[in-house]
């Protein structure tokens, strides 16, 4: 039988099918579901922060740290672990959206331009900020631990090694700072 054969039975079920409607709206729902997929794929995640700060109680038995002068404001931040293995990995691309928080408030996009990965579990990334944030920042990771420096217009960032796996996120005034 040919593709003359099949003609009527096609002819028939869509009969049947035109014949009730409840088999009709169950077919342009289902071709709905299907055909809004692409819509939804196009659309980007929120970005990750890749820190968050980290709200530590006075410690009553340790000494109250000598204020610098060249620091303007501080805070312990605590780094997104998984978020951080996919940033120092080079072979991890696209990157997801990865943003993080300074001292304003105000999420800062990062713009990836370069991972370049060591043997020894060292990655230094390098990149600017997406607008309408202007800066770059370079960070040099280790393991877990992030050292970095940001510049954001004309203010400069640095995040250090505190003790233990701590890291402490500064706004740095670069007229006192004292040179490395």
């Amino acid at each position: 039988m040919g593709s003359g054969g099949q003609q009527p039975l096609i002819d028939f079920a869509w009969h049947r099918l035109d014949r009730l409607p409840f088999r009709r709206l169950f077919l342009v729902g289902l071709l709905g579901c299907v055909c809004s997929f692409p819509v939804w794929a196009d659309e980007r995640p929120a970005p990750k922060s890749l820190w968050q700060t980290v709200l530590t109680p006075p410690a009553v038995d340790q000494p109250a740290t000598p204020r610098r002068l060249w620091v303007l404001r501080d805070r312990e931040i605590a780094l997104d672990l998984p978020l951080l293995q996919v940033l120092k990995d080079p072979g991890a691309r696209p990157h997801p959206r990865i943003s993080i928080e300074l001292f304003d408030g105000t999420n800062h996009e990062l713009d990836i331009a370069s991972t370049v990965s060591r043997s020894n579990d060292t990655a230094i990334i390098r990149g600017t900020f997406k607008p309408p944030s202007k800066g770059d920042f370079t960070f040099v990771v280790n393991g877990n631990l992030l050292v970095g420096t940001m510049q954001l217009g004309d203010r400069l960032y640095k995040t250090e090694h505190i003790a233990n796996g701590r890291l402490r996120l500064l706004e740095i005034d670069s007229e006192k700072m004292p040179p490395d």
